[in-house]
């Protein structure tokens, strides 16, 4: 058995300056940009409450888009879930799977990143239930 829920929303930016497309995001959602991580100079998050996705903007060089991060405690089981469900993988970047769904979109599926998943999220046994 694995779990997994809906992590987060990124805003991938086709931009120079990620901090002015942060300044923008946290003015049009009413949000506070958290400090930026000195490790991470392409990320910006925003502040949400616990009960809520986190909200990420991602300096990227493709066109700008809004995709979705799964958390899951089992990338591999995650992965099986999702390919049986019709997604395709396109890729493993870093520590994380960037998969297309039978529609069309992108999303990645991550490790948690909001804590420990069990007892907050969607529990799947071996037959993706």
């Amino acid at each position: 058995m694995h779990h997994s829920r809906l992590s987060t929303f990124v805003l991938d930016c086709k931009v120079d300056d990620i901090d002015a497309a942060a300044r923008f995001w946290s003015a049009a959602l009413g949000r506070k940009v958290k400090p930026a991580d000195p490790d991470s100079p392409s990320y910006r998050e925003l502040e949400a409450a616990d009960a809520e996705p986190s909200l990420l903007l991602q300096q990227v060089s493709h066109e700008s888009r809004i995709h979705l991060d799964i958390e899951s405690d089992d990338l591999d089981a995650e992965l099986e879930r999702l390919e049986a469900l019709g997604a395709k993988r396109i890729a493993y970047v870093k520590r994380w799977w960037v998969m297309e769904a039978p529609t069309g979109q992108r999303f990645c599926i991550v490790r948690p990143q909001r804590g420990p998943l069990e007892g907050r999220a969607n529990v799947w046994d071996g037959e993706g239930r």
